[in-house]
């Protein structure tokens, strides 16, 4: 199966401020809208995105909720060329100061968009500035993390990255080009757990045949979490070994 990340998903308390964000600060494009009677989602990404790119999806629910952050998700990464150049010219719009490149040791930065998620600025010399690079989530079991994102959706650990106190682990869909988004697990030697958290939703994989790759899925022990037929035939959902959701859509 070849299975590429077409979005994360992220709830925002106030979706104009949200993406007048987005879109000042970063140059995103309303790429696509769903407008629902209960909730509006907004896709967005760079101007000059690449086919392989991944993009981010805005959800706002129009009945005022608030959301909590939790700590199992962490972050979306943008590639710039330079993090110092983009962190400055960030503080220079007006985003708030929360990590510079000083502070992370001179190749990525850290800011924080309207609702508190944090967007990580690292230095790739490959696909758009700003577009989304990675998305990363904690989890609890690197094993079992790692042989989920391998044995269900065919993925690939194609970068790695071990330190004193906790481990990166990068998986991508096999030959997936460098444009595409990965998934980067976290874990942490203390035997840290996390809260879920409700202010991130999902990721979201993109596939030919819907029913076929559910059914592929359930083969391999995939959660049955949201089928297709509950989902009106448009999506699915399972969850990884760790509880994060993930999506599938057509192409």
């Amino acid at each position: 199966m070849h299975l590429p990340i077409d979005h994360t998903m992220m709830r925002v308390e106030d979706l104009d401020e949200s993406l007048e964000f987005y879109t000042n600060h970063f140059g995103y494009e309303e790429k696509g809208r769903w407008e629902a009677e209960t909730f509006t989602n907004v896709y967005l990404g760079p101007e000059d995105a690449h086919e392989a790119g991944a993009m981010l999806e805005l959800t706002y629910n129009h009945d005022g909720r608030s959301y909590e952050l939790g700590d199992s998700w962490g972050h979306v990464a943008m590639r710039v060329r330079d993090a110092h150049a983009a962190y400055e010219e960030l503080m220079e719009s007006g985003v708030e100061d929360y990590r510079d490149p000083d502070s992370c040791g001179g190749n990525y930065a850290f800011v924080k968009d309207p609702d508190g998620h944090e967007i990580e600025l690292l230095e790739r010399d490959h696909g758009p500035r700003w577009s989304l690079d990675h998305t990363m989530v904690r989890v609890e079991d690197i094993d079992g993390a790692i042989g989920w994102y391998a044995r269900k959706l065919d993925y690939e650990l194609h970068h790695r990255k071990e330190m004193d106190t906790f481990a990166l682990y990068f998986m991508a869909p096999r030959d997936a080009p460098p444009e595409a988004m990965s998934v980067e697990l976290t874990y942490n030697y203390d035997g840290s757990t996390y809260e879920m958290g409700d202010a991130w939703g999902h990721l979201a994989i993109r596939t030919d045949d819907l029913h076929e790759t559910w059914d592929r899925l359930t083969e391999r022990d995939a959660e049955d979490y949201r089928d297709p037929e509950s989902c009106g035939d448009r999506y699915a959902f399972t969850k990884d070994a760790d509880g994060h959701e993930i999506e599938i859509i057509p192409n």
